[in-house]
């Protein structure tokens, strides 16, 4: 917060006289906490701000350990023997208000088997967030169809729906949008380009579970949704992933085909395996872990959410630090990362990466979140490879290359930093030692230059 930022009423009832004629010569900055974070950053020699781990990820709890023993002990660890796959499914559509889930064996293969099911195939192209793990490219590759991307929004590192319609060509079938870091994207305006392009909607709510866009969770608004249980989700399995959907018979379908095409419902017996299919299935195991594991998600997602709410109140006012903005229809953000904005130019011109080293010397974890993979390399190679020039004519690969240009993206993988979610599961106190470590950075910003 800058001196013109604060009102003479708060300024005057939160600090002393003298820090006030101190404030006045421009000794100080005027935003709080400026005493606590005081000395040396850590990375040049001092102290270390905090030396306290934050919450470890995953957890187990003990009352869990019986259930998987029974798992284990019975022999019935393929779903087709046992029912606790078909347990932990009821349960996880139930806590999302969806009619039906089908569990696969992680998040990936859920994306890749809601891809087949919504007809993306061969010559397709789908649009789709660059800011995203890698996964959300790979699956449309591999189901032979062309990522394509619409920049991304900086403030809210989600897909910008401005950016969508002009991406939008005669083969486009699909919108994957990606609620990245558990930040709803903007699933109105998303759903009215798809329904005015006729057009299906795959969520990657990946990192997303129980987020909402107006009191819905996210990964129900769409045709299908997709969520990932792998170890570091909110709802950790080690591996697995979800299919979520409220339509019966594509649900079916989705059922029949991750089982290696066994009839399942409303795909009828004709033979042992009516359509073609493969074998995604979540094993036994696995669920008896997501069954102790979801009994804790409601309190942690709620803890979560208090303390970015709290954190964002911190820092947003550090000069330099731009917390993410959310969508005005967004009722639950899950904050799988906590994201904000480093702008370097209000630190001296220190790079990201020395911002970063210098914070986690403090004693807070970060990371600088995805970099722009579309110039990895992985694009071209796919363009150049036989299933693609098959695929797609020449003009439209040639195109495709001369788009690959996204200023939104480049500039939020220049300046975004995450911090990931088992630091927002500890006291507010733990939020007071980020936000202090991140004011004691600014405060030394000089000397880090």
């Amino acid at each position: 917060m800058n001196r013109e930022n604060l009102t003479r009423r708060k300024f005057l009832a939160t600090v002393s006289t003298g820090a006030i004629a101190a404030v006045a010569a421009g000794a100080v900055p005027a935003y709080a906490n400026v005493a606590k974070t005081a000395g040396k950053p850590a990375i040049l020699g001092g102290q270390a701000l905090r030396t306290k781990p934050f919450p470890g990820w995953p957890v187990w709890y003990r009352e869990a350990e019986e259930s998987v023993l029974a798992v284990l002990r019975s022999g019935n660890w393929y779903r087709g023997q046992g029912n606790t796959v078909t347990q932990f499914e009821a349960a996880y559509a139930a806590l999302l208000g969806a009619k039906r889930c089908v569990c696969t064996v992680n998040g990936t293969n859920a994306l890749l088997t809601a891809l087949h099911i919504l007809d993306v195939g061969v010559g397709d192209e789908v649009i789709v967030s660059p800011f995203t793990f890698i996964a959300s490219y790979n699956v449309i590759l591999n189901s032979s169809a062309l990522p394509v991307f619409a920049d991304t929004d900086p403030e809210t590192f989600q897909i910008n729906p401005d950016k969508i319609e002009e991406r939008i060509t005669e083969r486009t079938r699909a919108i994957l949008p990606v609620h990245i870091y558990g930040l709803p994207a903007n699933m109105d305006r998303i759903l009215a380009i798809a329904k005015k392009h006729n057009l299906v909607v795959i969520e990657d709510a990946c990192q997303a579970w129980l987020a909402e866009w107006r009191g819905k969770k996210v990964g129900t608004l769409g045709n299908l949704g997709c969520f990932s249980f792998q170890n570091s989700k909110h709802l950790p399995i080690g591996e697995g992933g979800a299919v979520v959907g409220n339509d019966e018979e594509m649900m079916d379908r989705v059922m029949s085909f991750h089982n290696c095409g066994r009839p399942y419902g409303s795909v009828k017996k004709t033979t042992d395996y009516p359509i073609v299919g493969t074998n995604r299935r979540m094993t036994e195991y696995q669920a008896a872990i997501g069954l102790s594991q979801i009994k804790h998600i409601e309190s942690d997602t709620q803890k979560r959410v208090e303390n970015a709410n709290y954190l964002t109140a911190k820092i947003k006012d550090i000069p330099g630090i731009v917390p993410h903005k959310l969508y005005e229809g967004t009722t639950r953000a899950v904050y799988h990362l906590y994201p904000f904005r480093y702008k370097k130019e209000q630190f001296n011109n220190v790079p990201k990466e020395k911002f970063m080293a210098a914070l986690r010397a403090e004693g807070v974890p970060c990371s600088g979140g995805y970099g722009p993979q579309y110039r990895d390399g992985l694009i071209e190679a796919a363009l150049n490879s036989k299933n693609f020039t098959r695929s797609f004519p020449k003009a439209r690969l040639d195109q495709y290359r001369k788009e690959l240009n996204f200023p939104g993206n480049e500039q939020l993988c220049q300046e975004a930093v995450g911090l990931t979610q088992n630091l927002l599961l500890g006291p507010k106190q733990d939020m007071d030692d980020i936000a202090n470590a991140i004011e004691k950075l600014y405060e030394n910003r000089d000397k880090l230059a």
